[in-house]
């Protein structure tokens, strides 16, 4: 495989695979939030959040706040920074009225408390967590790369563009989240991103980077010839009559 620059955090609320997870040498954080606990059946979100940092101390672990007003946002996050030592805050951009985090990014960032701000897609919230966050505080900033693709936008030069506004805060790093395909993990080692979050089903894939295209193209056709078989399928022929032969 060819060698990544960057950072793969594993993005998931499955503590067993978690734990699997930490044993690669090639996951250098975790990211989760209430949508994938969830989804993971976690009924004690606290119980989780302090389980996983305890069984995961070595590298950054992303948990999310989920109150909708900024004071008790503000209380949720200072409980979560509490848990561990290695514990990043993610705080939402906005709240579900669309009203802008940044002041509450802010304070928490300059008491030193280190956020991921999340679900970010346009370069004006990034330049507003840029001067948000506090110059010696870590942060990470986590642009959906993949949802403004899903809108039909190319990503990247959008993400190269928050690369660049990032640049005044040397300790905040730009993770490209929600990446949709493999491609999208070259892509952003290619312009220097430092993060990327990547899901169970892409990790399974990432042997295949620089593989060789005519040997895949065999190991294709080698599938569907013993799916085939596997399957018993046949289908009637009859013979073709000879041409004649010509004068």
């Amino acid at each position: 495989m060819t060698p990544l620059r960057i950072k793969i955090f594993a993005d998931g609320a499955d503590l067993d695979a978690m734990l699997l997870l930490a044993a690669d040498p090639r996951i250098k954080g975790f990211t989760t939030n209430p949508t994938l606990m969830r989804k993971a059946g976690i009924a004690d979100y606290e119980s989780f959040g302090r389980r996983v940092l305890q069984a995961i101390p070595d590298r950054p672990v992303s948990l999310e706040v989920f109150a909708d007003d900024f004071p008790t946002m503000e209380r949720q996050a200072r409980a979560i920074a509490s848990w561990g030592p290695n514990v990043y805050v993610k705080i939402p951009v906005t709240d579900t009225a669309g009203n802008s985090s940044a002041p509450l990014v802010a304070r928490l960032s300059a008491d030193g408390i280190a956020v991921n701000v999340t679900a970010v897609l346009t370069l004006a919230q990034v330049r507003a967590c840029a001067a948000a966050l506090a110059p010696a505080a870590p942060a990470i900033v986590s642009v959906f790369a993949g949802r403004i693709a899903d809108t039909g936008v190319d990503p990247v030069p959008v993400m190269a563009e928050a690369l660049k506004i990032l640049a005044v805060r040397p300790r905040a790093e730009l993770l490209w989240a929600s990446p949709r395909e493999l491609l999208n993990i070259v892509q952003a080692d290619a312009i220097g991103c430092p993060i990327v979050t990547v899901t169970s089903d892409l990790l399974a894939k990432l042997p295949l980077i620089g593989r060789d295209l005519a040997a895949y193209s065999r190991e294709t056709v080698e599938m569907f010839r013993r799916d085939a078989l596997a399957a018993g399928y046949t289908i009637r022929t009859e013979a073709t009559p000879a041409r004649p032969a010509a004068s």
